[in-house]
């Protein structure tokens, strides 16, 4: 696989979008979630969404007015791509684990071992959108992991979004001593996105 390039212009465009759109659908009478592929939608767009508007909002606070100037350094471009591949993997699972959760919990789905299938085709999904190869294996291992130890009744009510939030701190290309400054307010960032994620959820649902 070539290496993919991440230009300025690409990533003002893709965050002009994942805004729009966002304002956008607010507006937009929201159907239900009644099917598998219509919940892998909603997995796929939601973990996407969180993941650029956290990062890439993270980015703009941080930086402030040389935010521009630096999406111009080859460098700090490729650590931008790689945080946001390896956040959304982790967002891509911890929604995958909170939806069945709450299908289990709520409705008493019981085909859990769907959560799994779901998770890989959303994944297969991305290589045409040039995900890192390393970064997808690392996410099936850690699935699997995660998936081994799951309590799905509890799990969408015990912190299912934290291991998310801490990504985006991992991740983001931000020195150090400034992320340690940030880590309350980096990680409550995460977690107040995914609370309109669960809130949308909770109305759409209907299994």
């Amino acid at each position: 696989m070539g290496k993919y390039k991440l230009t300025w212009r690409d990533l003002s465009w893709n965050d002009f979008k994942t805004y729009l759109f966002a304002m956008f659908k607010a507006f937009v009478p929201k159907g239900k979630i009644s099917t598998l592929d219509e919940l892998e939608t909603f997995i796929q767009t939601k973990s996407a969404w969180v993941s650029q508007v956290t990062l890439y909002g993270y980015l703009k606070t941080r930086i402030g007015t040389r935010y521009v100037l630096h999406f111009e350094n080859d460098t700090f471009m490729d650590s931008v791509n790689l945080a946001k591949w390896n956040i959304y993997a982790v967002a891509l699972q911890d929604l995958t684990f909170f939806t069945f959760s709450k299908l289990k919990a709520n409705f008493n789905y019981q085909e859990t071992e769907k959560a799994r299938e779901i998770f890989l085709k959303i994944l297969d999904d991305e290589t045409s959108n040039k995900m890192p190869i390393d970064i997808l294996e690392k996410a099936k291992k850690s699935f699997d992991d995660r998936l081994q130890k799951i309590d799905w009744v509890n799990y969408h009510i015990d912190l299912p979004f934290n291991p998310s939030a801490l990504s985006l701190y991992e991740w983001a290309p931000i020195a150090e001593d400034l992320k340690n400054l940030d880590r309350k307010i980096v990680l409550n960032s995460v977690i107040l996105k995914w609370d309109v994620v669960k809130k949308e959820f909770n109305e759409r649902i209907k299994f």
